[in-house]
């Protein structure tokens, strides 16, 4: 267990929790790339924050309840769950998430988050889009597709 590495982790949640993005800014490496279902992959700490600050500013915002972080010299995990009200449908969403983290000059360089797809797209988009489409590729694709129109037109 690397104290140092749990400890960063941790600072950027509760700075997530607190919508304190120089905080969370703080524990990026230069050169980080983030991942996840939905925006795949973002690459540099500029895109990716600019990813957070869309998500900080959609809705009445995102919650982040923190429940523990786990680290070692090179890798990291936690568990956490996003509370937010999706803008464009006004539906409550309560999405479970596992991260995964690889560190460099004691900064996270990699951040990679998992979620059920399905379940979040049922949750975010209702009937009958989010229950019978959200498994599909070509759904998947076309969210994937809005939400980067989203953070271009956000970031510019």
């Amino acid at each position: 267990m690397n104290d140092r590495h749990v400890a960063l982790i941790s600072a950027f949640y509760e700075a997530l929790g607190r919508a304190d993005l120089t905080a969370m800014e703080r524990c990026y490496h230069p050169e980080v790339s983030f991942g996840d279902p939905v925006f795949l992959e973002l690459e540099g700490r500029h895109r990716v924050m600019a990813m957070w600050r869309l998500q900080l500013s959609m809705g009445d915002g995102l919650k982040a309840e923190f429940h523990g972080a786990t680290a070692d010299h090179f890798s990291g995990a936690a568990r956490w769950t996003a509370r937010y009200r999706m803008s464009r449908t006004g539906r409550e969403v309560v999405n479970d998430i596992q991260a995964l983290f690889r560190f460099e000059d004691d900064l996270i360089v990699r951040h990679h988050e998992e979620f059920d797809f399905k379940r979040w797209s049922k949750m975010a988009l209702g009937r009958p889009h989010g229950l019978l489409f959200g498994w599909t590729p070509m759904w998947r694709q076309t969210i994937r597709e809005r939400a980067l129109r989203e953070l271009d037109n956000f970031a510019t």
